[in-house]
């Protein structure tokens, strides 16, 4: 029996105990109501949260008052909330489909939090897991996107993963109990829907036990995953250091490229991206590479990966703290980088802050010559990203201190100086 299924899928996988106030995502579709059958005659505590996206016109508002009416008649309290799915995607730049699902497990949260639920159920299951698996094939994945949908992701569970849709299907037959069906569902515009309606009944064509298949093999990788990714993390640690991947330890590995799809990967880099960074380990440095939030940069003797600044406002990493005082022959320059001092009657003009550029020179100190910024920080083996990061004082149009490292000679105490001006970096 069905329920039996599920209620000891439940217990295996620790998703909620008897005691537990469960909210069950209910779109109406036959999955949804299902499950809310399943686990409220199974003696569990539920309520229903349902979201009208507004996407079908008469048909969302017929979804919703369906589960309404079922609510009803189950006696089960029910949350809904009507939403502006298109006018969400267009301001966060993002498809309907995300939006819609960033949406509904935004709210499905808060009123998780409201109602004091232990956990949100939602009702995939056995083919959507499959689904899952064919769509990560297409895009390209590592091992994880091979195991398909997981049981329990935070306070996210899905009690039917252990039962496929013709199984579900037969129940509500069984229970002479009606769903509704959403339109869209039937429609190959959608990846998701092509590889339902198209790819999976052509596999079945010629493996009738493909989803068989495909589900066992997705658990025998459960053992297999754990094991790699212990051997990922074990790797990360050798490997990852706070400037970056060392390239002299990553490329002794066996496979550097899965090592580096395990790290670039979650930050949106794609296998094409990953392989060409793979690549270029061996290449000489400068070479950068870019996702949508995160770069790398390939150094000397590292990778460096850094996030991308969103918008042009950059601000000040530090502050500066200023102290004057009267010049007097026992006063002793501090040796610290942090600290620089200058004669107050030579750092008369207007002061700045900004990042260098290329072409700023200034002249170091203890030095009568002009020296590239650029060429300043090659020579003390600045990184790509730490030579971008770098930021100098200016008075009017001199550079007055490549800050944290060297200040200006043209602003030096000598023996003229009647006032101190001193600066000091104050990490936040």
């Amino acid at each position: 029996m069905i329920q039996q299924r599920v209620t000891k899928y439940i217990e295996k996988e620790h998703l909620f105990s008897p005691d537990d106030k469960i909210l069950v995502a209910l779109s109406g579709g036959a999955d949804s109501v299902a499950l809310l059958y399943i686990l409220h005659t199974a003696g569990y505590h539920c309520e229903a949260a349902h979201c009208n996206f507004h996407l079908r016109g008469k048909e969302s508002d017929r979804d919703e008052l369906f589960v309404r009416q079922l609510c009803e008649r189950m006696e089960i309290h029910l949350h809904t909330i009507d939403f502006n799915t298109t006018q969400y995607a267009t301001e966060k730049h993002i498809s309907i489909e995300m939006a819609a699902r960033e949406l509904r497990y935004q709210w499905f949260e808060k009123i998780r939090k409201e109602c004091q639920a232990d956990v949100v159920a939602v009702a995939h299951h056995q083919d959507d897991s499959i689904e899952t698996i064919l769509l990560n094939l297409i895009r390209g994945t590592g091992i994880t996107g091979l195991l398909g949908i997981r049981p329990r992701n935070g306070t996210i569970v899905r009690p039917l993963l252990c039962i496929n849709r013709e199984e579900i299907i037969r129940y509500l037959q069984n229970i002479g109990q009606d769903y509704v069906t959403d339109s869209t569902n039937l429609e190959d515009e959608y990846t998701r829907n092509k590889i339902r309606l198209n790819l999976l009944p052509l596999m079945q064509e010629i493996n009738p036990s493909v989803k068989k298949n495909l589900i066992d093999t997705s658990n025998y990788l459960n053992d297999v995953a754990t094991i790699y990714n212990k051997c990922i993390e074990e790797t990360k640690n050798n490997i990852v250091t706070t400037e970056g991947i060392r390239i002299s330890e990553l490329v002794k590995e066996p496979a550097p490229e899965a090592i580096l799809f395990e790290i670039l990967h979650p930050l949106g880099f794609n296998s094409a991206q990953i392989k060409d960074i793979a690549f270029s380990l061996h290449s000489q440095p400068g070479k950068q590479f870019c996702s949508k939030k995160w770069r790398v940069i390939k150094d000397r003797e590292f990778l460096l990966i850094e996030a991308i600044e969103s918008g042009n406002e950059i601000l000040l990493p530090f502050q500066i703290i200023k102290e004057e005082k009267e010049y007097t022959p026992d006063f002793l320059i501090p040796r610290e980088k942090e600290i620089a001092c200058f004669d107050a009657d030579k750092l008369n003009g207007e002061i700045h802050y900004r990042k260098w550029q290329p072409g700023d020179t200034f002249i170091p100190f203890g030095m009568k010559g002009k020296k590239k910024v650029s060429d300043y920080l090659t020579d003390r083996k600045f990184s790509v990203i730490r030579k971008e990061q770098q930021w100098i004082l200016c008075c009017g149009d001199k550079i007055a201190w490549v800050i944290g490292e060297r200040t200006d000679n043209r602003f030096r105490i000598d023996g003229n100086t009647k006032r101190v001006i001193i600066l000091k970096i104050n990490e936040e």
